[in-house]
């Protein structure tokens, strides 16, 4: 069933007959969240200027310029929504004519109110599939560069039920939240519980990584840009607020966001409304904003790196997820999940943990957290065999190839785990010559944990 009310949609009706807009008018304002209407194509490119549309109806004979070399202006500036022809003079060639312009439907005057909003569903269709398309290939790419987040929640230790209930409790509200925990703790998995719990689930749930791209490809990313608005910018783009429209926006490593980024993520949370680069547009913005990071943000703001009002615009509910280290009675939960999870996608018999080795790895301080976990449990079914003594540099490490059957191993001679731990991680670095970031890729943890870890052993 196709929606038929668009409450985050903007239309634009441009005509001259004072009766056909009023008409229009009437037939669209209980439709969308805004409708406006123009007599001329010089008005309706003052509104386009100021007001970001999804849907434009225009008549072909306008006063001054015509609707069809209006339509090829719009086109040439990058408007990439729909736009329904209206005419009560055509003929084959007029029609041919309009649709290479850049039309999405031609329709003759008179018309009934059915025609005029069936034309609008699909058009309105077309826009959603077109933003649906765009965040499935987002996600694809996603996918592909890095692990995803994996539903639901595990454990049932005391700290798991915890952060479980304060997702709950958030998601029902409509207020940011800022996500705070190392990495590898499961932000990303904690911020699609609030969305899936939360009365946006039907909407989309956006995942942005706020690290790694210079400020105006970051910006741009985030609110869109028109032609022009910086090098190779060619043509207008919609940013991620207008993709999570009526959704969630997840804003990863917010710390990471240069200065002048902030400022304008300010200015969208305080105005609701959001601007593209370049343009003098502006649209309203419905999205719920769900932040996280590594990093302590008051730390952040005090060494000035951070922005004061923004923090306080973010930290409206601040939630602190668990190191695994703190709830390591749910290992075995969560290494069952994981051997459930990737076992089908690798093609691999499932392994299990005796006593011994869920205890041994017990006592391990998992510094990349789950992640690490899980990229142990992958390793070990794509080699077949429990090694649990390969997360230490220990001597004559013990293997397992048959867990399900009970064979037991013997946990190494040296059992001071900080000294297995350093030596592991030293042993790591020293095989790819000290680099930091192939080191933390092959420990499953995160190049500023591991510099953190080297930081304690050369203070101590």
């Amino acid at each position: 069933m196709h929606d038929t009310h668009w409450p985050h949609g903007a239309a634009l009706i441009v005509d001259d007959e004072p009766g056909m807009r009023n008409f229009l008018e009437k037939a669209l304002a209980p439709r969308f969240g805004q409708v406006h209407a123009a007599g001329s194509a010089e008005d309706g490119q003052v509104l386009v200027s100021a007001h970001r549309y999804d849907l434009v109806i225009l008549d072909i004979t306008l006063p001054g310029k015509s609707g069809l070399v209006w339509l090829r202006e719009l086109r040439e500036q990058g408007y990439a929504g729909e736009v329904v022809l209206i005419t009560a003079f055509a003929d084959l060639d007029v029609a041919i004519e309009a649709l290479r312009a850049g039309a999405s439907d031609f329709i003759l005057k008179p018309f009934r109110l059915a025609q005029i909003l069936n034309a609008v569903q699909q058009g309105m269709e077309r826009s959603r599939l077109t933003r649906e398309n765009y965040l499935l290939r987002r996600s694809l790419q996603s996918l592909q560069s890095q692990q995803p987040a994996e539903l639901p929640l595990v454990g049932h230790s005391l700290a798991m039920r915890r952060l479980g209930d304060a997702l709950g409790r958030v998601a029902q509200v409509n207020s940011p939240v800022l996500l705070l925990g190392e990495s590898g703790t499961g932000k990303e998995l904690a911020a699609q519980t609030i969305h899936d719990r939360s009365a946006r689930a039907a909407g989309p749930f956006v995942h942005m990584h706020c690290s790694g791209l210079p400020p105006e490809l970051l910006e741009s990313e985030l609110f869109g840009h028109a032609p022009g608005a910086f090098p190779g910018a060619a043509q207008a783009r919609d940013g991620l607020f207008h993709y999570a429209q009526g959704g969630t926006l997840f804003l990863d490593e917010v710390a990471e966001l240069p200065l002048s980024v902030q400022a304008s993520l300010l200015r969208v949370l305080e105005e609701r409304q959001v601007r593209p680069m370049g343009s003098q547009q502006k649209s309203p913005v419905d999205v719920r904003i769900v932040a996280a990071s590594a990093r302590d943000l008051s730390q952040e703001v005090a060494a000035g790196r951070f922005r004061k009002d923004l923090y306080y615009r973010l930290q409206v509910v601040e939630i602190a997820l668990p190191p695994l280290r703190e709830h390591k009675h749910d290992l075995g939960l969560l290494f069952a999940h994981f051997v459930q999870l990737l076992a089908p996608q690798l093609g691999a018999p499932p392994l299990a943990l005796s006593d011994e080795d869920l205890a041994y790895l017990r006592q391990y301080d998992w510094p990349g957290n789950v992640r690490e976990l899980r990229n142990f449990v992958e390793r070990s079914l794509i080699l077949g065999k429990l090694n649990v003594t390969a997360l230490y540099q220990a001597p004559e490490p013990v293997e397992r190839t048959e867990p399900a059957r009970g064979i037991t191993t013997q946990p190494p001679a040296t059992t001071d785990l900080q000294t297995l731990e350093k030596q592991h991680i030293l042993s790591v670095l020293a095989s790819v010559d000290g680099d930091k970031g192939r080191a933390a890729a092959l420990l499953g943890i995160s190049r500023r944990t591991l510099e953190r870890r080297v930081a304690e052993w050369a203070a101590a």
